[in-house]
């Protein structure tokens, strides 16, 4: 009986017990470490990308058609900052130069593109050009989950994270996925945030609408399985009988 006893001891305990979990970003870092750093891949626009024009031209009759109601003059130099959609013709639609592709450019050569097509038309105009609405969504095992707006159009995978309030404890680390769509073509791929080797993966840095998704490890499953709720209970109750137990046949 006390052998009973004994192992049923024992086998609670090792209920009890969680498996080791690794909760430290590049934990086989070493304490001096150093890699040569990898170029960013660049942004390309795409289809829906809302792109921010701001123009100054010495010329008042292009002034004239560029003008709207945000839009303020002075000497005949025009500043105007309006909103521009590519749309699903990867183009967008600009005063006399009409559509432009611009679809599959980075910012810069999209903005050199509208700079050329101008000159041809106007006197030194000057063109930057912005997107707006770089977006990413953090989703799963983070302190704050939601669609992030990004200034700019860089982040990576940890600074997505931190926008985000970082991963729970429940967080798989070494788990992580990225859900991106190229060309009507969506692809996935898992990162381990563990392993300091993340930071040459394409998908360490994220594009426009970009999804990261932190899947919960076990024990949070666990922990909200309602067929798992009783088992602490359980576990404490066959724990007292037998001790119990074990008093009692001394």
């Amino acid at each position: 009986m006390k052998k009973i006893c004994f192992a049923l001891l024992i086998s609670t305990v090792l209920m009890a017990c969680a498996p080791h979990r690794n909760l430290v970003y590049f934990s086989n870092l070493n304490d001096v470490s150093s890699s040569q750093i990898q170029n960013v891949p660049e942004l390309k626009l795409q289809k829906n990308d809302q792109l921010s024009l701001s123009l100054t031209s010495l010329n008042a009759e292009y002034n004239v058609l560029f003008a709207s109601a945000n839009n303020s003059t002075s000497n005949n130099t025009i500043s105007s900052r309006s909103g521009f959609r590519i749309n699903n013709n990867g183009m967008i639609t600009l005063p006399l130069l009409g559509d432009l592709k611009v679809e599959g450019l980075t910012v810069e050569e999209a903005q050199n593109l509208i700079t050329r097509e101008l000159k041809k038309q106007i006197k030194n105009p000057v063109v930057d050009l912005e997107l707006v609405n770089f977006k990413i969504t953090v989703i799963g095992e983070v302190n704050h989950p939601a669609s992030l707006t990004v200034p700019g159009d860089q982040v990576n995978l940890l600074e997505a994270l931190g926008m985000a309030g970082d991963m729970t404890v429940y967080g798989k680390r070494e788990n992580v996925l990225v859900i991106r769509e190229t060309n009507g073509v969506r692809k996935m791929t898992r990162l381990n945030l563990n392993d300091k080797n993340v930071y040459d993966s394409p998908y360490f840095h994220l594009k426009q609408n970009d999804i990261v998704y932190v899947e919960p490890d076990k024990s949070k499953e666990k922990e909200y399985n309602p067929n798992v709720r009783a088992l602490p209970i359980i576990t404490t109750c066959i724990s007292a009988i037998a001790v119990l137990l074990t008093a009692l046949l001394r």
